[in-house]
């Protein structure tokens, strides 16, 4: 398997992950910017690929399936040390791990729902809307400005953050009902693919 540019961008983009962790728990000054510049070059790498690919036809099946893993992971590892770090107390760090929570819920149940959407031809269905690139753009934002400002002296920037979170966690659940109200006919059973599907799965178990 030969592995294209945009692709080795996306592999450049997991390999960032464990730098950003390490970055954002070594104890030097500027750690947290450094932490959140690192997450901005994941970030511009996801831009960066896609577009290389389009531009450029450079498409694969590998590709295709590791950039929404790549993707996923970056703001999965991002909110768990965000969480795990909290500055606040009470119902503030209640708020940010149910945020980071209903998140990561949802990119899984949507990932879940796009795979087996495909296994009956139906993925278009749950194609990605502006609604689910709003909710992308609104938390990384809110994920840049929490790690730049964890361990400020003043958390005025940091609560801007933890709203914006909260914003893109609302998103998060509307995007979230829209996919399954797309794929519910389906996923009820109204469709002949569906019972296909059905039979392929039992005769191949």
């Amino acid at each position: 398997m030969r592995i294209n540019l945009p692709t080795w961008l996306t592999l450049f983009r997991v390999l960032l992950l464990p730098v950003m962790v390490i970055v954002y728990y070594l104890p030097f000054r500027g750690a947290n910017l450094t932490a959140a510049l690192v997450f901005v070059l994941a970030g511009f790498t996801d831009w960066l690929d896609g577009y290389l690919a389009r531009r450029l036809q450079l498409t694969s099946a590998f590709g295709a399936f590791l950039d929404p893993v790549a993707d996923k992971l970056m703001v999965a590892v991002t909110l768990f040390l965000l969480v795990q770090s909290h500055p606040g107390g009470g119902w503030s760090s209640i708020l940010m791990a149910v945020t980071a929570s209903v998140i990561v819920g949802r990119e899984i149940s949507v990932s879940a729902l796009r795979e087996w959407m495909a296994q009956i031809g139906a993925r278009s269905k749950v194609k990605v809307a502006f609604l689910g690139k709003l909710k992308t753009a609104m938390q990384m934002v809110a994920l840049v400005v929490l790690l730049l400002q964890h361990d400020a002296e003043t958390l005025r920037l940091y609560h801007i953050g933890e709203a914006l979170l909260v914003v893109a966690g609302v998103l998060t659940i509307w995007s979230g009902l829209d996919y399954l109200r797309a794929a519910w006919p389906s996923l009820r059973g109204d469709s002949e693919d569906v019972t296909k599907s059905e039979k392929k799965s039992v005769q191949g178990s």
